[in-house]
């Protein structure tokens, strides 16, 4: 029974709560981004390169013999992966630089003074009372 407990109390610290709720905003982060990248960004860059598809590209180490496949190094898939892989981190780069931008514009806002307390402006009154004496 006491297993039981800790693994209860380990579930619903806050911490494993809150990396729980991360990891399920992040796969979804990441369905976006790649709708992002497959469907906005890719079609302009493919038009722009011509329909460039490097997955494509292979070098055969070995041919096919008998009942043994061909050894074939698929360097083009590698390529189009850093490819994919640099456009996704640069459209999470600009993501990211418009969120700290946009809270710096908010950092930056000027606010303004707190109120003072009932005890501060009787304390104020009374100040310049004295003054007036």
């Amino acid at each position: 029974m006491g297993l039981l407990k800790e693994f209860k109390e380990f579930a619903v610290r806050g911490n494993v709560v809150d990396m729980a709720v991360g990891i399920v905003i992040g796969a979804a982060f990441g369905k976006i981004v790649s709708s992002f990248v497959a469907d906005v960004l890719m079609p302009p860059i493919g038009l722009l390169l011509g329909g460039v598809d490097f997955t494509g590209l292979s070098l055969t180490l070995k041919e096919a013999a008998g009942k043994s496949p061909a050894v074939v190094l698929h360097y083009g898939k590698f390529i189009q992966s850093v490819v994919d892989f640099t456009i996704i981190a640069f459209a999470i780069f600009l993501v990211v630089k418009a969120m700290n931008s946009l809270q710096r514009k908010k950092e930056e806002a000027p606010e303004e003074p707190p109120k003072p307390s009932k005890e501060e402006e009787l304390l104020t009154e009374i100040r310049d009372i004295l003054k007036q004496k």
